[in-house]
């Protein structure tokens, strides 16, 4: 079977329809299926349901089909760099299911090793949990969460051979695989494709029995959701002295290298 398909738009093609719901792997702006992004975008489908982590940011990510009004409900667990979103949520344009993020990572793998719904601590007391079952295990109480299954899911790795094994690459590999797993249908953006055998066996992440349409991307742009640097070397240095000492304080139990610093600082 050939996975791989000659563009994003052609890797879509017969898989996505309106009122679907969708996984969409990526972190921040951390490993986003850019090229499936822009095509999901060209394609025109609407009404759509995307489970994500957030929403990208206004005018990249998912924040493109927030402009185009394409997104209908949005499950994720951070949306604050995304000044669209805000305004379509406050107006009662975007439905919005927030969940935490550990449960929404787990909502996904379970999604994908068959597991139709599990039970955590965490929301307990709090509106996350409202209108859900909760019981009790061993004194402490519990609030059940239903799996995700989405009817797609669009994904980014780094390496993927013919057969469709993933390799990701390092914090890139955030919710991708558990993306991947969860969806009905898996389609994965890659940056280089090689030979059945080219990955050795511990190399490969996500085995590619969960992928089904695979697309090269090699140059996306890897865009920087906030770009930091430090005012000057010498503050750098500094900063990374003072974190130096205030751990040698800690592990010692002594508040003298601490007054140190702060006298050098002028504290």
């Amino acid at each position: 079977m050939n996975k791989i398909f000659p563009s994003a738009d052609a890797a879509l093609k017969g898989v996505v329809a309106d009122g679907q719901t969708l996984a969409v792997g990526g972190f921040g702006l951390c490993g986003i299926p850019e090229a499936l992004i822009d095509a999901l975008k060209d394609s025109g489908v609407q009404n759509l349901t995307v489970i994500s982590n957030n929403a990208g940011v206004d005018g990249f990510g998912l924040g493109k089909l927030l402009e185009t009004r394409q997104i209908k409900k949005m499950i994720a667990s951070y949306v604050g760099e995304n000044k669209e979103f805000e305004r379509q949520y406050l107006a009662g344009e975007l439905a919005l299911e927030f969940t935490p993020q550990g449960t929404l990572a787990e909502k996904l793998r379970a999604g994908g090793a068959g597991i139709p719904a599990f039970f955590t601590k965490t929301g307990v007391g709090t509106q996350v949990a409202e209108g859900k079952e909760l019981r009790e295990f061993n004194g402490e109480t519990y609030v059940m969460e239903h799996s995700l299954v989405p009817d797609v899911a669009l994904v980014k790795a780094d390496v993927a051979d013919k057969a469709g094994n993933l390799r990701f690459r390092l914090t890139a590999r955030n919710f991708n695989p558990a993306a991947a797993m969860a969806g009905k249908v898996c389609i994965v953006e890659v940056e280089k494709i090689v030979e059945v055998g080219e990955l050795a066996p511990d190399d490969i992440h996500l085995p590619g029995i969960y992928v089904h349409r695979l697309v090269l991307n090699a140059t996306p742009e890897k865009r920087i959701e906030k770009r930091t640097l430090s005012a000057s070397v010498d503050a750098a240095a500094a900063k990374v002295e003072a974190q130096t000492a205030i751990a040698q304080a800690a592990a010692t139990g002594s508040e003298a290298p601490v007054k140190a610093v702060n006298k050098k600082e002028g504290a």
